[in-house]
């Protein structure tokens, strides 16, 4: 993925969304990577509650995208890929879980939150990367179309019940995400929802 994922080689795949059913897991994964890349750089470039703003938002599309991605992708991936590639990813996120609720605490004005969000997007962006470069072609060869059209479903509706703050007891387990993570999600949105009225 050129500059913005180091060690990304496959240019090709990031257009690979256009040429797939939109309910594929891989596009929809791919167009949450774009849209992640881009919020990292917009988080980067905002100042006051923009900057607030922006990287609420860019919190919650990760806590909700990890998650899906740990109860619908890296059961299939495991298959797919391999175990210990699965495990690997699964314990990138739960470091990069830890590291997002670090920075949920931080001042977001500090130059010590611009220095560790920096790191942590080197690290979401080399994470993107192997998924993209070992996982998702892996998905593609290992499932059939209809397979993935409905992991793609799935995780989804993974989404839209998953936990939007970080959670890092529940990070990289899937199990503890499907035990957990309706919990967490009902007390997450709840505090979304006040957050929000309050303003």
């Amino acid at each position: 993925m050129s500059a913005e994922f180091p060690g990304m080689g496959e240019e090709s795949q990031r257009g690979q969304p256009a040429r797939m059913p939109k309910d594929d897991v891989v596009a929809i994964l791919l167009q949450q990577h774009s849209r992640i890349r881009a919020l990292f750089s917009e988080v980067k470039a905002a100042e006051g509650d923009r900057k607030k703003d922006i990287f609420n938002e860019l919190r919650g599309l990760l806590a909700v995208h990890e998650t899906a991605e740990e109860m619908v992708v890296r059961p299939a991936a495991k298959n797919t890929a391999g175990k210990e590639e699965a495990d690997a990813r699964n314990t990138e996120e739960k470091e990069a879980n830890k590291v997002l609720a670090q920075l949920e605490k931080m001042d977001l004005s500090s130059s010590e939150f611009d220095a560790r969000f920096a790191r942590f997007e080197q690290d979401v962006l080399a994470h993107a990367a192997h998924e993209e470069t070992e996982e998702f072609p892996a998905l593609e060869s290992g499932c059939t179309s209809e397979q993935r059209q409905t992991m793609g479903r799935r995780l989804l509706t993974a989404e839209k019940v998953a936990p939007t703050h970080p959670h890092p007891t529940a990070a990289g387990s899937p199990v503890m995400q499907w035990t957990l993570g309706p919990f967490a999600s009902l007390l997450d949105r709840a505090r979304d929802a006040f957050s929000t009225a309050g303003r």
